[in-house]
């Protein structure tokens, strides 16, 4: 006879949850379109500082501008710009949203390790874009115009370069995640700190690889993102090894007061 209260119960609850997450879904919404109609009244400056690396590294005898191969290139490269932008802007108040909403159901150890894990991982994205920015394009595009012949005038695309350069910042971003991605599987019990030092070799081969497979065709570019991901690997298998559980450690109690699992 009790089954009916339970399951009335259940699916209140499974209700409450769903309203929760369309709140944080549309308080997420709000941070990029806040971002996005801040950032829209500076779309050309914008777009002309992003397109620096470029044309700084262009011939001297070549005008310094960009040729849009359809009507609509000059507008929607800026718009498109404009809102990566928010949501890059915008991911540390998305990434609390998601927070917030799984944070009453983790462990008081979960959670303390959980926060300093999210900042790590928003800062390691942040620190890969803007090493993009300003190490990897300049050199890129250096040693792509040192080969280009004399002959052939670089007439670049706005919606073109624009796909080309947020493919590099979302492959050295997502890189950098590295070590966070190696104390996560630490942490799990997938792996353990030993395992990541003897792998070494092996991960290194792969990361030369994965560098090579997701860069442009040059090696200055490879060289840039391995060599950054071989050094956090190693910082990831040192943080993963003070992060590690000890086999004597007791399992924590929830953050409410109830048992542990």
């Amino acid at each position: 006879m009790s089954a009916a209260p339970d399951l009335d119960s259940s699916e209140s609850t499974l209700i409450g949850h769903l309203i929760e997450l369309r709140a944080r879904l549309i308080r997420g919404l709000i941070g990029v379109v806040v971002a996005l109609v801040a950032l829209l009244p500076f779309v050309k400056p914008i777009y002309k500082e992003f397109a620096a690396p470029l044309l700084r590294n262009l011939p001297a005898d070549q005008l310094a501008k960009m040729i849009a191969s359809e009507p609509t290139s000059g507008f929607f490269a800026p718009i498109k710009l404009a809102v990566s932008l928010a949501v890059f802007i915008a991911a540390p108040w998305l990434l609390y949203q998601a927070w917030a909403f799984v944070a009453p159901g983790l462990y008081r150890r979960e959670k303390r390790l959980a926060v300093p894990l999210l900042v790590s991982a928003v800062l390691l994205f942040y620190a890969g874009c803007l090493f993009a920015y300003f190490v990897v394009l300049p050199a890129v595009f250096h040693a792509l115009m040192l080969f280009t012949p004399d002959i052939i005038t670089i007439a670049p695309d706005p919606n073109k370069y624009l796909d080309f350069v947020l493919v590099i910042f979302l492959a050295f971003g997502v890189s950098f995640e590295l070590p966070v991605a190696l104390v996560i599987l630490v942490l799990l019990g997938w792996v353990t700190p030993a395992q990541l030092r003897e792998w070494r070799g092996y991960a290194v081969v792969a990361i030369f690889v994965l560098a090579a497979v997701i860069t442009p065709p040059d090696v200055v570019s490879m060289l840039l993102l391995a060599i950054p991901m071989m050094l956090l690997y190693e910082a990831g298998v040192f943080c993963a090894g003070l992060l590690a559980p000890k086999p004597d450690t007791p399992p924590d109690a929830r953050s409410d007061g109830h048992a542990p699992r």
